[in-house]
C-alpha cells in the first residue's frame, strides 16, 4: 500500500466519524473493545472472526498509550482485515516494526491521531519533534516521526526553518582554547 492510499482511508474515517478520538471511531464502526487485566506484555490485539471485529486491550495502559494502540488497531481493521481472519494481529511493541503491515498500521494511526496542516504549521513555527508531539496531543515522538515521514511522502516540505551552524564544533574548540567553556556565549 502506498502513503496516499493509507492517508486517504484514514482521512475518510476521521471525516465520517467527526473525530480523531480512536476509541470513539472504533465505537462508531461497531468494533468491540475489551479491556483485559490479565494481559502482561501484550498491548493489544485485533481480530476479525465470524463477521465480528474485536480489539482486546491491556487494561493497564494509560490513556495516551491506549489511544495509540487503538489507533494502530484501527489501521489493522482498515488495511489488514483479511490477514486478521487467519488469526489475531498482536501488538507487543508499537514501534518494533518487523514487517510492512505493522508500519502501515502505524502510518494509519498517525493520520488518525494528527492533522497534516496542524503538524506542518507547528514545524514551520520552528518546533522540534518533541514539541510537535506534545502540542499535537499525540504525545509520542515515534508516532510523530512516522507522521512527518508520511507527510513527506505526500509532498510536504519539511526543511528546517534555519540552517544548522556548520562551524558549531570549531567554535566550541576555539572557546575552550581561549578558556571560555560556555559554547552559548560564542558569536
Amino acid at each position: 500500500m502506498d502513503s496516499r492510499m493509507i492517508y486517504n482511508r484514514a482521512s475518510r474515517l476521521v471525516r465520517r466519524c467527526g473525530t480523531r478520538d480512536p476509541v470513539r471511531i472504533a465505537e462508531e464502526l461497531g468494533i468491540r473493545i475489551y479491556y483485559e487485566p490479565e494481559l502482561q506484555d501484550l498491548l493489544g490485539m485485533y481480530t476479525y472472526a465470524f463477521r465480528h471485529r474485536l480489539m482486546i486491550l491491556n487494561s493497564h495502559m494509560d490513556e495516551k498509550l491506549r489511544s495509540l494502540v487503538v489507533a494502530h488497531e484501527l489501521g489493522h481493521d482498515a488495511l489488514h482485515r483479511d490477514i486478521a481472519k487467519n488469526g489475531c494481529l498482536q501488538e507487543f511493541e508499537l514501534f518494533h516494526i518487523i514487517d510492512r503491515t505493522e508500519y502501515e498500521a502505524n502510518a494509519f494511526a498517525a493520520h488518525i491521531l494528527m492533522d497534516n496542516e496542524e503538524i506542518y504549521s507547528l514545524a514551520r513555527q520552528g518546533m522540534d519533534i518533541v514539541q510537535i508531539a506534545g502540542e499535537s496531543g499525540c504525545g509520542s515522538v515515534n508516532m510523530t516521526l512516522i507522521k512527518i515521514q508520511e507527510m513527506m511522502h505526500l509532498g510536504y516540505d519539511f526543511r528546517l526553518p534555519y540552517e544548522p551552524d556548520a562551524e558549531f564544533f570549531r567554535r566550541i574548540r576555539a572557546g575552550e582554547a581561549e578558556g571560555n567553556m560556555d559554547p552559548e556565549q560564542q558569536p
